[in-house]
C-alpha cells in the first residue's frame, strides 16, 4: 500500500509539472494572439509569416506534451480505481491528501484564469480578422464594381450579353 502511494504522488508531481508546461504554453498563446493583432495592424507580412512559422514549430512540440499529460492521467485513474469516469482535476482532487490536493486545486485555479483570458484574447483577435476580411471584400467589391450600373442586356435572341462598360483599374503602383 505504501509502494502504491508513493506511486501515486510520483504521478501526482509529473501531472503538476504537465499543468506548469500548460500554463507556460497558455501565457505564450497569449503573447503570439497579442503580436498577431499588432502585426495585422500594421499589414507586416514578413513578421506575419515567421510569426506562423514559430507557431507551426511549436505546435508538435505541445501535441507530445499533451499526449503526455493524457499517459499520466490514464496512469492515475488506473492507480487511484476511477476509470469508469474521465479522469479530471476535480476527480483527482477528491482522492488526493490534503497537501497535493491543495497544489492541484491552485494549479487549477491558474489554468483556469488563463483560459478565460485566452477565450477572450482569441475572441478579439477572431473579431479584428473578421472585420478585416469584411472591409476588403467591400474595398474590393467597390474597385471592380465601379462602372457596373447592374443592368442586365439581352441580345435579339434573348440571349443575356455581358457588360460592356465595365471599368477595368490597374492596380500596378
Amino acid at each position: 500500500m505504501k509502494t502504491t502511494a508513493i506511486g501515486i504522488e510520483d504521478k501526482v508531481d509529473e501531472l503538476l509539472a504537465c499543468l506548469d508546461e500548460d500554463s507556460r504554453h497558455i501565457e505564450e498563446s497569449l503573447s503570439q494572439l497579442n503580436e498577431l493583432r499588432s502585426l495585422v495592424i500594421k499589414r507586416d507580412d514578413v513578421a506575419l509569416g515567421k510569426l506562423l512559422s514559430s507557431i507551426q514549430a511549436g505546435s508538435g512540440r505541445h501535441r507530445s506534451h499533451e499526449l503526455n499529460r493524457q499517459s499520466i492521467l490514464r496512469e492515475l485513474a488506473n492507480a487511484v480505481g476511477c476509470n469508469l469516469e474521465p479522469m479530471t482535476l476535480s476527480v483527482l482532487e477528491a482522492v488526493l491528501p490534503k497537501t497535493k490536493r491543495a497544489q492541484v486545486a491552485q494549479r487549477k485555479a491558474v489554468l483556469s484564469s488563463l483560459i478565460e483570458e485566452f477565450k477572450k484574447e482569441y475572441l478579439s483577435t477572431a473579431s479584428l480578422l473578421s472585420e478585416c476580411a469584411r472591409f476588403n471584400n467591400l474595398l474590393l467589391r467597390s474597385i471592380f464594381d465601379l462602372g457596373n450600373t447592374g443592368a442586365v442586356y439581352y441580345s435579339a435572341n434573348g440571349i443575356t450579353k455581358r457588360q460592356t462598360d465595365t471599368a477595368f483599374v490597374n492596380l500596378q503602383l
